[in-house]
């Protein structure tokens, strides 16, 4: 199990010093995200400002973006840092997609994402290969490259293409065409036991590939203080609120909790939504421990779930670096 780390919302020029210092501490890859920022733009730097440490988008928001877009800017990635990028997509939710991004919402999320895939490799293909361009399907025709665009080849094309999800058909598709799935955070053990895993086995099994062919790349909810425990649960509660994400709360009797938040969610209640989370709920969601038995108790409730393991607290060098340190050390040593 590889330890990887969250790049926290900062600006570009703080981006360096924090690539240094996770590669420095010793974490397999670094992920950044799409909240406040770009979430491509850091990648550059990271590729730049490291030698060895792996990087990629956990996630890059693929239905706001054209294939053609993604696939230039990940080749350009690829390209720069000798095939350490690793392309994480997510679908986001229609009221992102529709309302923050002006985009169109499509009648099949998997169905899209799927050709978005199949687009991009096709582009990658046609630049290394000098197959010719043609992807004829439901939401995209693309039959044109031309010399003056052609990216041309590279010395590392095989791009890992991780998507993410909550639900079983992202999964399904993951284990039919991806290399990696990214875990939301809001999970179970059992979720994922009894749910993603065997979806992502059926995607598999389906193209006659197997479950070691995708990474499983979990980020998980932990603390150790009761700090972090307050916040663990009030992230819980807005995640359980979305109705997208029901499937999880449903699975362990607590759709009516579920309802519930987002009620609250729907008024802008956020206050009262954490104290909807009980004890139980927490334990589930979130691996509540000392400091000191973090890593083994990490180890112990995701060892044959997740090959990446990225904790949602993001990695800032100044704050708790030795703590940063020693974690990544004991996955460094086993």
């Amino acid at each position: 199990m590889k330890l990887d780390a969250a790049l926290p919302p900062i600006h570009l020029k703080d981006v360096p010093a924090l690539a240094k210092a996770a590669q420095e501490i010793g974490f397999d890859a670094l992920w950044t995200q799409e909240t406040q920022h770009d979430p491509f733009l850091p990648c550059a730097l990271i590729a730049e400002h490291s030698s060895h440490l792996h990087f990629g988008t956990a996630v890059a928001v693929s239905f706001a973006r054209s294939p053609a877009n993604i696939a230039y800017t990940a080749w350009d990635l690829a390209a720069q840092s000798d095939g350490r990028f690793l392309l994480g997509l997510g679908t986001q939710v229609k009221a992102h997609i529709e309302r923050r991004f002006g985009q169109a919402w499509p009648e099949s999320v998997t169905g899209k994402l799927r050709e978005q895939i199949q687009v991009i490799r096709a582009f990658w293909d046609c630049w290394q290969n000098g197959t010719k361009l043609n992807h004829r399907g439901e939401y995209y025709k693309i039959t044109l490259m031309s010399p003056f665009f052609n990216a041309g080849p590279i010395e590392h094309p095989n791009i890992p293409i991780y998507i993410a999800g909550v639900n079983t058909g992202l999964a399904k598709l993951a284990g039919e065409l991806c290399e990696g799935f990214h875990v939301h955070p809001f999970h179970s053990v059992r979720y994922l036991r009894e749910v993603i895993l065997p979806a992502i086995e059926e995607g598999a099994k389906k193209e006659k590939r197997k479950r070691k062919d995708v990474s499983v790349s979990v980020t998980a909810f932990a603390a150790t203080t009761p700090e972090e425990i307050n916040f663990a649960r009030a992230q819980i509660a807005f995640y359980a609120s979305t109705p997208s994400y029901r499937a999880v709360m449903a699975l362990h009797g607590w759709s009516e909790v579920a309802e519930k938040l987002s009620a609250h969610a729907a008024k802008g209640e956020w206050a009262e939504m954490p104290m909807l989370i009980s004890d139980e709920m927490l334990s589930e969601f979130c691996l509540t421990t000392e400091e000191g038995k973090l890593a083994d108790e990490l180890k112990k409730r995701y060892t044959g779930i997740a090959d990446r393991l990225t904790l949602y607290t993001p990695f800032v060098p100044r704050e708790k670096e030795e703590w940063w340190r020693r974690l990544a050390g004991h996955f460094q040593s086993t």
